[in-house]
């Protein structure tokens, strides 16, 4: 009956106090984040359940549980990813959860959803609640927005996505971005980071733009969070930039570009806002050794 809990509300055989059965509910559906973290990415299929005795090694946690936590994500993927409409609420009214666990299923079933590559060498520092910040600002901002007809917080939106491709313009801005930028952040960084961020503006610029520009093509966008290690974060590692020098850089590349007339056109203006404001998250979540 735990696998439909709205079944285990109405049933009659067993009598059960609410909050003894919401109590049941959660526990049996809540999970451990690094064996979900070994999950993200995988297929839900038969054949890796039978794999995840190397899940229950690498984590600790023993196969029973690993194979409860891999069925439950696998049953509520298939129960909501069709569905119309906010993913976190249909989950909380299918399956009776509390909202923190649903949001953190939500996002599961987004990246699942999809297929972000969450597994290549270089991503596997990043922990479950790395993914799960970065994945829910991207519900947030780049999915159909709240209150439209076709709002649905697994599917992005594929106007914005498209509109993106209008800052490949900024390009063309770089010399006038550039002094905006460090002219704005030359008080918030030591000098030698500073001066490392004159040396190779265009190179970090032109990664932030082509990023954004290629996120309508399913490749690129299933490629995000590596791409963002290797074209942003690898680069700002090796010359030792802090958390500090980053959220300055970011925030003030972020506004700089929005002084351009380059993004004078509301939708263009309005889609460069929505992506820095998901970029700026990420790459300050993803920023730790």
């Amino acid at each position: 009956m735990l696998h439909n809990p709205p079944k285990l509300a109405e049933q009659l055989h067993f009598q059960i106090e609410p909050l003894t059965r919401q109590l049941l509910i959660e526990k049996y559906y809540e999970f451990d984040d690094n064996v979900i973290r070994e999950i993200l990415g995988k297929k839900l299929t038969s054949r890796y359940r039978k794999d995840l005795d190397e899940v229950s090694d690498k984590t600790g946690v023993c196969l029973k549980s690993c194979r409860r936590q891999f069925d439950n994500v696998k049953r509520i993927f298939k129960a909501v990813e069709d569905l119309q409409g906010s993913v976190i609420q249909n989950i909380r009214n299918l399956y009776l959860l509390p909202e923190e666990l649903a949001k953190k299923y939500g996002a599961v079933v987004f990246m699942a959803c999809l297929r972000f590559e969450t597994n290549k060498r270089k991503l596997l520092y990043l922990t479950f609640d790395d993914f799960y910040e970065c994945a829910s600002a991207i519900m947030h901002h780049w999915t159909y927005p709240s209150g439209t007809w076709d709002h649905d917080d697994i599917d992005l939106d594929r106007e914005f996505l498209l509109e993106l491709r209008e800052i490949r313009a900024l390009m063309e801005k770089e010399k006038e971005l550039k002094h905006l930028v460090c002219s704005k952040i030359k008080s918030q960084m030591l000098d030698k980071a500073y001066h490392e961020l004159e040396y190779n503006f265009r190179i970090y610029s032109r990664s932030l733009i082509s990023i954004g520009c290629n996120l309508h093509r399913n490749r690129d966008l299933k490629d995000l969070f590596l791409d963002l290690v290797e074209k942003c974060i690898e680069p700002w590692k090796q010359v030792n930039w802090t958390q500090n020098d980053l959220k300055a850089f970011l925030g003030a590349y972020k506004v700089g570009a929005l002084q351009l007339d380059t993004l004078r056109d509301a939708d263009v203006k309005q889609a460069w806002e929505r992506y820095m404001m998901v970029l700026i998250c990420c790459l300050v979540r993803m920023y730790h050794n």
